[in-house]
Order: C-alpha cells, then sequence, then structure tokens
C-alpha cells in the first residue's frame, strides 16, 4: 500500500477534479466513480481514469511510473477492441490542489475514454430484454476475429498446466469451508487432471494469447447497435496471457447464469463455427467451472466485507452459492447425443439445427462450413467450383464427410451432444453416423427436413440473392440432387424424426433423444 500522505494528495488532487472548469472540454458538472483500485471522473462526454497508488497482492500501481505504464497498458489493450472508446493517456501537472490537464511535467496521468450511458452495458440490455439473436451473433463475431489476429504467447509460462492449477485452486482458498465447496474442488482437480494433457498442446499449438481477460456482460458495451468490449485486464499479464477457450467461457457462463443457456450455447457456437476450434471442446467444462467458482469467491468476499449491512451481505452470499451450483453443474456427468440433418438445399437443415443446439445444448457441425474450411475458405467466400467439381467434387465431398465424423467422435467423446447439419442424401453416409452413434451409446436421431421442390426453390433463390449463407448451392444444384437423393429407409423410420410438420417434428426428436421411441 502506498504511503498515507501520497494517498491524501492524490485524495486533494480527486477532489480539485471535481471542479468542471479544470476539464478541456465544456461539463456541466463532474461525477466520481471510485473502486479499491482507481477514480473515475466523469465530465461531459468524457471520462478519465485515476489509478490509486496502491500496492495490492495483484497488481501494483505504487509509484508514478508504474501508474503511468500501466495506463498506457491499459489504453494500448483496449483499443485492440474499442478504439472509439479509448482516447488517449493524459498527464495531469500542476500541483495537487491546483491540476491541470495536458501539462509537463506529470504529477499524475489518466486514461481518457468517451462516456457512454451505463444503460449501455450487455448485462443491463439483457436484463430488460433488449439483447437480441442478432447481437450474439455480432459478439462472437467480434470475439472470433480478435482471437484469431491475434499472435500466440512466446512466454512458456503462461498458459502452463501449473499456472492454470494454481489459479484454479485459489479459488477454494477463499471461500467458506463447507461439503459442497470441497466436492466441487474435488471434482475441479479431477476434470483438470483429465484436461492436463490437452491444455499443454493447446499451449504448444499457440491457443494461448493476450486476451481481454475479463470478458462477462458487464464490460460489454451496445453501442450503436454493436457489442464492443471494453476494461480488459492490463495489471496481470498471467490473467489476460491465456487459452482463447478460457476467454469464451466467461461469457457464456455468464450467460447460463444469468438464465439464458439458448444464447450461451448460440453464443458457443457462433464463435466455434467461425474459428474451427472444436478441439477446445475438451477443456470447456474445466473453464466454465473454474470462471463461474471465480465469480462465487468474488462474491463471497465482497459478503465478508466489513460495514457491509446482513440484506446485502446475503443477498452476495445468495449469488456466490449459485454460481457454485453452477459450476457443479458444468463438471456433472454429461449426456451425449447425435443427431444428424437429412434434406435437399434450402429445407431449413440449419434452422432446425440452430433451434435445436440451443434447447439441447448441442454442437453444431456445418457441412458447408467445414467443407470451405478445409480448402481454407471462409463460410461465405465463393469457391466459384461448379456441381461435381472443385470444392463439390465426389472427393471433395468424401473428405467433408470424413472431417464431420472425426470431429463427432470427438465431442461425443468429450461428452458433448452434436448435431451435424449436412444433406446426408444417401443411406451409407446416415448409415456411417449412426453405427457411430451405437458404438459410442449415445441416442441417435435423423431429422429429416420436407422435400417440397416449390418452396425450396423460393428459399433458394433468395439465399442466392442476399449472399448471406454458407451454402452455394443454386437451383441446378437443387434440381440434380433432387434427382438422386436416397430417401429415409424403413429401417430407418425408427430412428427419424420427420420436420415436414414441424411440431410432430420436434415431439419425435424428444422421444429419440430421451429413448422413449424404441
Amino acid at each position: 500500500m502506498a504511503s498515507s500522505q501520497e494517498m491524501l494528495s492524490r485524495q486533494r488532487l480527486v477532489e480539485a477534479l471535481l471542479d468542471s472548469r479544470r476539464y478541456p472540454e465544456p461539463a456541466r458538472h463532474v461525477r466520481l466513480i471510485e473502486t479499491h483500485i482507481s477514480w473515475v471522473l466523469l465530465a461531459g462526454h468524457y471520462a478519465y481514469k485515476i489509478k490509486k497508488p496502491v500496492d495490492l497482492d495483484f497488481l501494483d500501481f505504487s509509484t508514478l511510473a508504474l501508474r503511468r505504464r500501466y495506463c498506457e497498458e491499459e489504453f494500448r489493450l483496449n483499443r485492440r477492441l474499442a478504439p472509439q472508446l479509448y482516447l488517449g493517456v493524459v498527464p495531469i501537472g500542476g500541483t495537487p490542489d491546483d491540476p491541470k490537464f495536458g501539462v509537463e511535467s506529470a504529477i499524475e496521468y489518466a486514461v481518457k475514454m468517451r462516456r457512454f450511458p451505463a444503460t449501455c452495458l450487455m448485462d443491463r440490455q439483457l436484463a430488460r430484454g433488449k439483447v437480441s439473436p442478432s447481437h450474439i451473433d455480432m459478439l462472437a463475431a467480434v470475439v472470433a476475429r480478435f482471437h484469431v489476429a491475434l499472435p500466440a504467447s512466446t512466454d512458456v509460462s503462461f498458459g502452463s498446466f501449473e499456472e492454470i492449477r494454481a489459479e484454479a485452486m485459489q479459488n477454494f482458498e477463499q471461500l467458506p469451508d463447507g461439503k459442497d465447496v470441497a466436492e466441487l474442488k474435488a471434482a475441479t482437480e479431477a476434470e483438470l487432471a483429465a484436461c492436463a494433457e490437452t491444455l499443454e498442446r493447446r499451449r504448444a499449438e499457440g491457443r494461448v494469447r493476450e486476451c481481454h481477460g475479463d470478458l462477462h456482460l458487464g464490460n460489454i458495451a451496445l453501442i450503436e447497435g454493436k457489442p464492443v468490449p471494453f476494461d480488459g485486464i492490463e495489471f496481470s499479464p498471467t490473467l489476460r496471457w491465456i487459452d482463447v477457450m478460457d476467454e469464451i467461457a466467461f461469457p457464456v457462463m455468464d450467460l447460463l447464469h444469468r438464465g439464458c443457456p439458448d444464447y450461451a450455447w448460440r453464443l458457443l457456437n457462433a464463435y466455434l463455427e467461425a474459428t474451427g476450434d472444436y478441439g477446445g471442446m475438451a477443456v470447456l467444462r474445466f473453464y466454465l467451472a473454474y470462471r463461474a467458482t471465480v465469480r462465487a469467491k468474488v462474491d463471497a468476499i465482497r459478503a465478508a466485507q466489513p460495514g457491509l449491512k446482513p440484506p446485502a451481505a446475503d443477498e452476495l452470499l445468495r449469488v456466490s452459492q449459485s454460481y457454485l451450483d453452477l459450476a457443479r453443474n458444468c463438471l456433472a456427468k454429461p449426456k451425449p447425443a447425435l443427431i444428424i440433418t437429412h434434406g435437399l438445399p434450402g429445407s431449413g437443415k440449419t434452422f432446425i439445427s440452430q433451434t435445436a443446439l440451443e434447447h439441447y445444448g448441442a454442437i453444431r457441425i456445418r457441412s458447408d462450413v467445414e467443407r470451405k474450411r478445409l480448402y481454407g475458405l471462409g463460410a461465405l467466400d465463393s469457391s466459384r467450383s461448379r456441381f461435381g467439381e472443385g470444392l463439390y467434387s465426389k472427393e471433395a465431398t468424401h473428405r467433408t464427410y470424413a472431417r464431420l465424423y472425426d470431429l463427432t467422435l470427438e465431442l461425443l467423446g468429450w461428452g458433448f451432444p452434436v448435431i451435424v447439419d449436412a444433406a446426408f442424401l444417401r443411406h451409407g453416409e446416415r448409415a456411417r453416423f449412426r453405427e457411430l452413434a451405437r458404438q459410442m451409446n449415445v441416442p441417435f436421431a435423423i431429422a429429416a427436413m420436407p422435400a417440397d421442390l416449390q418452396l425450396l426453390r423460393a428459399r433458394i433463390e433468395r439465399r442466392v440473392t442476399h449472399a448471406s449463407d454458407a451454402s452455394e448451392a443454386d437451383i441446378a444444384v437443387l434440381e440434380k440432387l433432387a434427382a438422386v437423393v436416397e430417401p429415409v429407409s424403413p429401417q430407418e423410420c425408427a430412428f427419424t424424426a420427420d420436420f415436414a410438420d414441424e411440431r410432430k417434428g420436434w415431439e419425435a426428436l424428444e422421444k429419440l433423444l430421451s429413448g422413449r421411441a424404441q
């Protein structure tokens, strides 16, 4: 902790900065927000964040040089995702009683930000029912682009198994003793041990990168309808040089905790589809539980702070317990299942699979996306291939289905329900996946789509016009595939949910996955 004299000097500085006439831009009045590590002065359209001269277990702002360094780090790191909010590092000169912005030699430094209404925060927007599926998709795209562009860590200590284990176990040292906490600790250790080899392999593969580090919904703003992550961690390299799956697990966990599992699985699937990092699912359960336990610890610590009134402390303990319950559920015995789709282009496979993944907490693999990924293309890139050639040759189709099979095998092995969104026009293609489900001893279902050619033509015409889907099938392709499709056989009917009637299709799918249809 800084000396009491320096802290008093900084407090005098902050009090002087409550005078709106000291700011370079017009401000009617100045409002102060204080946290345990900073003062934030809200003046007009801007905010000025000054770091407190403190030295805590997890950060050191005790000297002016350190505070300047971390102001510059905060600016550098957060400009990556929120350049419109982070405007620069501003020196404050003069004296604590008569401070002047932009004057050297500086007595203090502030991060200058553009203000936005607190109501824009994504957690508040979610509580008000103002977050839409498109917001979730945009957030997934923002995080995916961010992660893909980041360089891999070259520091062997970041993301090591020993470091991850130390962080995970430290959580339990600051949680109240009890049987449920002890059981969660044991379950966390067991899951972590099972993930040890994968964690080290992912580090070697370059999956540890300089991330945001604190990507919960309260650190994401919806600005002009777009999600903007801000307030990433600047004070601890260890907390931001992490596995990218650790990062995406935080908002997924946050959505689960807030009672929005459909959005949680939508976010995760959109992220996976964009990055192709399905291998990260091997460690997702651990990271979900880890992030939930961190939040439980924070609320438990806050509840024990002196001076807190009993109702507030009780509420914090209740929320802390709810995070512990979520962590335990994330580590519970998994219930995998396998759904494959069957249908011609435009028949609704992707729509139905999207609804199913949100409902069942499943991982979807799309043939249209994985086919292009195999050949180095993005989901919306044009392959310029004609039917039966290039990306749509027999060889390419064989490679695509082999890729879908391998991913399905891995995901089922890690305990996740899987939806394979592909045409599956031939008996042999469907039979191979049905046999996989049998070998893995998991429920199996074929979601069969309607085949009204007039309707399919109209849908494909709209899709081709807007060019907003990974599928490149046009009317000509539809006609050719319709001539060779192999309908569901009598033997397959026992495993099929027919979505010609959507309501009955969902009822049949539910029975198949629960084992009540046999």
